[in-house]
């Protein structure tokens, strides 16, 4: 059960993030290669952090903001918590797994991606 007093303590550690300007790492976006199979790590040390809002259509939407090293470089990886390859790489997460190869096929409203298994 969460008490007040926790629940006080983790708004005020936010608020100072918050003033601080701290609060959400910037990192460059992960963009794949249609056709191309990329090598990511993922991060699972921590919840992704969630951008809630609505797409081109106007439909509401959820996309999980993964942190992924990619190239060398760390990348937040934006992906639809819809989309198959997020319950994919949550279920292989849980199952200690790091190391991805994602194929992108298409790409805008058609883009697709597949977890290549080694």
């Amino acid at each position: 059960m969460i008490t007040e007093q926790t629940n006080i303590s983790w708004l005020e550690d936010e608020s100072k993030l918050i003033a601080t300007g701290t609060n959400i790492e910037r990192l460059p976006n992960l963009k794949l290669e249609e056709n191309k199979i990329s090598e990511v790590t993922i991060d699972f040390s921590k919840p992704f952090q969630t951008w809630n809002g609505q797409d081109a259509k106007g439909k509401d939407v959820a996309k999980a903001i993964i942190p992924v090293t990619h190239e060398g470089v760390k990348k937040h990886f934006w992906l639809n918590k819809k989309n198959p390859l997020y319950s994919a790489l949550i279920n292989e997460g849980k199952a200690g797994k790091t190391v991805f190869k994602i194929l992108q096929t298409g790409n805008q409203q058609l883009t697709k991606y597949v977890l290549v298994q080694n």
